[in-house]
């Protein structure tokens, strides 16, 4: 029986060329006869076309994408939130519903997107992202706008979030990455940023993913195979398991600095140990 595709936790700070370097698992799905979808959830799906159209390269027929952008809250309701800091306490204002909420639930229209995918690239038709095998290839541009759809969906406009909003959004981000990341067998990427965390007993810095809260925060890179440190130097861009202060972990590249940005090392070392 062949092993499931590897899960792949890509974290760094902005520029470091994460996204970019989705086209070098493109590649490497075009030679292997396998299909990616790419869920772009912020504006980094540009930096992934860029790596074939800067080289003025064809993309693959191989990709595919979702762009989906978690609209942001409009001037009226802005103002309205604004309003309701002026006149309420911290306390009442923790306690509001926002009955409009649902009118714009980013994080269901994700679901619903990654239970019917659609190409925006052709209009092309997939099955439910639930019944993918090892010939699909599913990326998700980035988990901190995966994260704040999963917020928004809790308080809508709410100004603020009581610690039991703060649960369900958690435990509802929870649910869908177990799912793609411990419930499936096509090879599932996750792209986010990361945040500094200052341990307030040793006063030492560590990097951590960037998602809703620091409850979750070392729960999540555990469900991965691989996680990855992504730097730059000067114009130089590089992979980095073994960067201090840094929550990484691999079974494909071994532990060290200025690993050249590049899936296929890890997908190579997945089919020569049983993948398909």
């Amino acid at each position: 029986m062949s092993i499931p595709g590897p899960k792949i936790l890509l974290m760094g700070p902005g520029g470091t060329g994460k996204t970019h370097s989705l086209g070098t698992l493109c590649d490497w799905a075009q030679a292997h006869g396998k299909t990616m979808f790419v869920l772009g959830l912020d504006q980094g799906l540009e930096a992934l076309f860029g790596y074939y159209t800067d080289r003025d390269l064809p993309i693959p027929p191989c990709l595919h994408w979702k762009w989906q952008i978690t609209k942001p809250l409009g001037l009226k309701q802005l103002s309205l939130a604004a309003d309701q800091v002026a006149k309420f306490s911290y306390e009442a204002i923790t306690k509001m519903l926002d009955p409009n909420r649902s009118d714009n639930n980013a994080f269901l229209k994700i679901l619903e997107t990654c239970s019917k995918p659609v190409s925006d690239r052709d209009g092309k038709e997939f099955p439910s992202l639930d019944q993918w095998d090892s010939s699909m290839i599913f990326a998700v541009d980035g988990l901190s706008e995966l994260s704040n759809a999963a917020m928004k969906m809790v308080i809508g406009s709410k100004p603020t979030a009581s610690m039991p909003d703060y649960g369900v959004a958690q435990n509802n981000l929870m649910n869908f990455l177990r799912l793609c990341a411990q419930g499936s067998r096509y090879t599932f990427v996750m792209i986010s940023h990361v945040v500094k965390q200052k341990n307030e007993l040793t006063g030492a810095e560590t990097i951590q993913i960037s998602t809703i809260g620091n409850a979750i925060s070392s729960q999540i890179p555990p469900m991965f195979s691989d996680v990855i440190y992504t730097v730059r130097e000067g114009d130089k861009f590089f992979w980095d398991t073994a960067a201090y202060g840094v929550e990484t972990k691999t079974r494909s590249l071994g532990y060290r600095s200025k690993i050249p940005p590049d899936f296929s090392q890890i997908m190579d070392v997945w089919l020569k140990r049983g993948g398909e």
